[in-house]
């Protein structure tokens, strides 16, 4: 499943074609995803103007002017990409070759704007991710953001918070870090790079990083530190794009090639002067990669 940085890759991506466009159409080629699409939903946002892109934690964010917001997640397989030129051209004037079987186009925005008519198109095979229809006034009381952590990139993430959420903890880190109500967007695969930056077991008790006065010691905040680091690094190598995450140019990212724990499994470390080697373990039936040797 797309991680933090893969949405915000195909955010970015989609931002230049999408913002400021009227969307004069929406075209739905099935009933449902993952779920059923919202009542009306063609209806109510044809004709509007795309105010803005955002992200929140996996979810990409299309605010239009009349101040609803289109909230859409990407499953397991979703992506997005870009034609532009006449509908009927074939093949059309692509970003980058089709990356996807066409069979799989399941939602199709008809854009206008700066003189030129494009479309911007979900393709999902395996139909996990989903889409619906919200007041941008009422995005926090949104099932999936009620009880969201703050975003890792945010300023309301650093070590005195995270003090305050494992102090007293026995919960392993791991499974602290990947919880979302602590920190928002997190996956397995940045909390394995995270842990092995600051060299500390995924199965270390998450309240031995606070002291009994509740602070955070300093192996807190360089894992802050390391977490803010693996998500910039991600966000600017354009995403893990494991398995089937692409960018919205059909281009894939290159971060994969810079792994040090996720799927390093009987690998040597990478940490300077560490001899061990990269082992895997099952954590809450995920598969977990770390060094014992280095990480403590």
């Amino acid at each position: 499943m797309p991680e933090l940085p893969e949405v915000e890759t195909v955010k970015r991506g989609l931002a230049p074609s999408m913002e400021g466009a009227r969307l004069e159409r929406l075209e739905l080629r099935r009933a449902d995803l993952r779920f059923a699409f919202p009542e009306a939903f063609a209806e109510r946002v044809a004709g509007r103007t795309i105010r803005a892109l955002g992200r929140r934690a996996k979810y990409l964010l299309i605010d239009l002017e009349d101040g609803a917001t289109v909230i859409a997640h990407l499953g397991m397989s979703g992506s997005f990409r870009i034609e532009e030129g006449a509908e009927n051209a074939i093949p059309g004037s692509f970003h980058q070759a089709r990356s996807k079987d066409v069979k799989h186009d399941h939602v199709i925005f008809h854009l206008n704007g700066a003189g030129a008519s494009r479309r911007v198109i979900y393709n999902d095979p395996r139909r996990f991710g989903f889409m619906d229809l919200v007041r941008r006034s009422d995005l926090d009381l949104y099932p999936a953001f009620r009880d969201l952590g703050p975003e890792p990139t945010g300023n309301a993430f650093d070590a005195v918070y995270l003090a305050a959420r494992f102090a007293g903890k026995s919960q392993p880190l791991k499974s602290a870090l990947l919880d979302q109500k602590n920190i928002a967007g997190l996956g397995n695969i940045y909390v394995c790079e995270a842990l092995w930056r600051s060299q500390l077991s995924p199965q270390r008790a998450a309240g031995t990083l606070v002291t009994k006065g509740g602070k955070a010691k300093k192996e807190l905040v360089d894992l802050t530190e390391a977490i803010r680091a693996v998500i910039a690094d991600a966000i600017a190598a354009g995403g893990s794009s494991l398995r089937d995450h692409i960018q919205t140019d059909g281009s894939l990212g290159y971060f994969q090639h810079s792994f040090c724990a996720y799927d390093r499994e009987g690998q040597p470390c990478r940490t300077s002067g560490c001899h061990g080697t990269v082992g895997r373990i099952v954590q809450a039936g995920r598969s977990t990669f770390f060094c014992a040797s280095c990480q403590k």
